[in-house]
């Protein structure tokens, strides 16, 4: 991963798609460590995260992590998600953030040296091409270290540099929390302390 320390830098995180890979190869992401890290490479400039969310819900399970990262140094662009029957017939949300991301790394291209796309979808790559034709670098966040690769080989193939997820784990990552009854037999670590107070 190259960084140079003036580049102005610009992160631009597909929050479903983030959660998904991250998933996959089995930790959390803690977003504070995340800012850290790219603000220690670069000036970071903007750190965008995108997601769609449930309207009309007493409770979201994602509300809570879209205020705190909302506080704390990044811009959220959100939409309402669409809900739809699967063909089992069972309820589905689907919020397809791909045209937001889009508008948004084509405008900052002028501002940012270098951008971070944490996607491996591959309807980016003719993004990340025009985006280099404007003149900054992109970087491609995402894994081939699962199975099936979570990355479009187009997109990997258009970046300037490929981050694997995997290899940004102990950076940026936690491991991925217990489920409640476990956690209480066990009682609470510091490490969750300190993630409940920030995440």
């Amino acid at each position: 991963m190259t960084f140079y320390p003036t580049d102005r830098l610009a992160l631009f995180i597909d929050g479903s798609n983030l959660y998904s890979t991250a998933k996959t190869l089995g930790f959390d992401i803690d977003y504070r460590k995340l800012l850290e890290e790219f603000r220690k490479r670069s000036v970071l400039v903007r750190a965008y995260y995108y997601t769609a969310l449930v309207e009309n819900e007493e409770y979201s399970p994602i509300r809570p992590l879209v205020d705190w990262l909302d506080y704390n140094g990044y811009r959220l662009v959100t939409k309402p998600a669409r809900e739809y029957t699967d063909a089992n017939g069972r309820k589905r949300f689907r919020g397809d953030m791909d045209v937001e991301i889009a508008v948004d790394m084509m405008e900052m291209a002028e501002h940012a040296d270098h951008m971070v796309l944490f996607s491996g979808d591959g309807d980016f790559r003719r993004l990340v091409e025009a985006v280099q034709r404007r003149g900054s670098r992109v970087t491609v966040v995402s894994t081939v270290k699962s199975q099936p690769p979570m990355v479009s080989d187009d997109l990997r193939r258009q970046a300037d540099s490929f981050v694997d997820l995997a290899d940004l784990s102990d950076l940026i990552g936690r491991p991925t929390r217990l489920p409640k009854f476990i956690s209480e037999a066990r009682g609470p670590r510091e490490e969750d302390r300190q993630a409940d107070a920030g995440h």
